[in-house]
């Protein structure tokens, strides 16, 4: 695994040209009377199931600012949740995209063939963790990508059983939706869900306090006694949680189940869909924790916003399914692809990975010093360019630690209406999330974190 393309990039970062100009500017109501409009013809005809963070309707995005239908422009703190991770309309991305789809838009790679599918499993093999020889399958969003790992994992070992941990969030499809720690609102009402699958104790340093070694000893015990090793297909982990509220793992946690896996042939599984792609100023989140995972799921930022998703792992592994076993009608499209294949090289090329690191420096210097004064913000975590605080009630930072998704929802809706766009997550709804691009500069993260210590102030 290494940082670099097969062609040598430059040693300065390439200066980016926005079309939009990167900064905050509000200029009606939020949200505006065209953005109301909008909504009321959306209510018409949309399924209420899919609701909206923020009812602003985006007609322009570039960088790290979306433009609404009224002329406003929001600082992007969520990255449509950690999908342009590069940018918005990076131009190479867009440059590569167009250039496709005037070539060959769809054939479907399991009857003809194309390069670019190829290209982007060169591409995961060389950059997700470890040496070892490597295969991929793409398909078409996160969860696909779940589904497919789970189903190569159940078939290389010839067990049934798979284990998730305590907070995980794996996404919306029947196999998902059961593998997900919260059921409201991803699983209510929509049974039966999928069977064996079992929810391990997980490390959540900031509520149970315990050392790697100590949170590992616990889940690997529940492993063992609830499931038993010799039914276990495998573990489905996130590095770094994502809608459980970005929980980072005690050290030698990772390594320590990996451990676990590979003696008793259970696949470990790295779930890399929001955390990977550079966005914590590694290519992956488990380079962070010494962690080689035997699969790797990659969806999000792989492709610049366009629909990509994959599974990377050990050639013997990926290599057990029978041919046609793997596969769909849009996995891997070719306009995907080249889009994906502009990624990794603008990574490269604008030193994406230092900027993530950067990224991570100035959102956490700024929350901890918004945590110094207000006792309502109980930890501050995270790695690069996915950072998030944990909210408390007053009083009880450090005691109870009892959440307070009220301030939270308080901070995401006073920073909305003066322009800047957070997301929130959390088990208990107490944590709100940063998910910038990596094209944030440090003068909109401070010009948004103004904004976070009014709204914090105004509490």
């Amino acid at each position: 695994m290494t940082d670099t393309l097969n062609s040598p990039a430059p040693s300065i970062a390439s200066a980016p040209v926005y079309t939009i100009a990167q900064q905050r500017k509000i200029v009606t109501s939020i949200p505006g009377p065209r953005s109301v409009e909008l909504q009321q013809r959306r209510n018409a005809v949309v399924s209420g199931g899919v609701s909206s963070v923020l009812p602003v309707y985006i007609e322009k995005a570039n960088g790290a600012v979306l433009v609404d239908v009224d002329g406003n422009q929001f600082i992007d703190f969520g990255a449509g949740i950690g999908v342009t991770t590069i940018g918005h309309t990076e131009a190479s991305v867009v440059a590569a995209a167009t250039g496709q789809l005037q070539d060959v838009i769809h054939t479907l790679f399991t009857i003809t063939p194309y390069e670019a599918y190829v290209r982007v499993a060169e591409l995961l093999a060389e950059h997700t963790p470890g040496d070892f020889a490597k295969k991929t399958v793409l398909v078409n969003s996160g969860a696909e990508a779940v589904e497919n790992g789970v189903k190569i994992a159940r078939k290389y070992t010839g067990r049934r059983a798979v284990a998730v941990l305590d907070h995980a969030y794996h996404g919306r499809t029947n196999l998902t939706m059961a593998m997900n720690y919260k059921a409201m609102p991803y699983a209510a009402g929509f049974g039966p869900l999928a069977g064996d699958v079992y929810h391990a104790p997980s490390s959540y340093p900031y509520h149970d306090g315990l050392n790697g070694a100590d949170a590992a000893t616990r889940t690997i015990a529940y492993l063992e006694k609830v499931i038993g090793a010799s039914d276990l297909a495998c573990l489905v982990v996130e590095p770094i949680q994502g809608e459980g509220g970005f929980m980072v793992p005690a050290d030698g946690y990772l390594t320590a189940l990996q451990e676990w896996c590979t003696a008793n042939g259970v696949v470990m599984i790295a779930d890399e869909i929001q955390s990977g792609m550079a966005r914590t100023g590694h290519y992956y989140a488990s380079e962070i924790f010494g962690w080689v995972p035997d699969l790797v799921l990659t969806a999000k930022g792989i492709a610049g916003g366009l629909p990509l998703a994959a599974v990377t792992g050990r050639a013997e592994i990926m290599d057990s399914s029978q041919p046609g076993g793997l596969g769909g009608t849009f996995g891997g499209n070719p306009v995907a692809c080249a889009a994906a294949v502009a990624v990794f090289e603008s990574i490269e090329r604008n030193g994406l990975l230092t900027e993530g690191r950067r990224i991570g420096r100035t959102l956490t210097a700024g929350l901890e010093a918004l945590k110094a004064t207000y006792d309502v913000i109980g930890e501050v975590r995270g790695h690069g360019a996915m950072i998030a605080i944990e909210l408390v009630q007053p009083g009880t930072r450090g005691t109870t630690k009892v959440p307070n998704a009220a301030a939270v929802t308080h901070i995401a809706n006073f920073a909305a209406e003066r322009g800047v766009l957070l997301l929130t997550a959390g088990t208990y709804g107490n944590v709100l999330r940063f998910l910038p691009s990596l094209a944030v500069t440090d003068e909109l993260i401070a010009d948004g974190l103004s904004v976070i210590d009014e709204a914090f102030a105004a509490l």
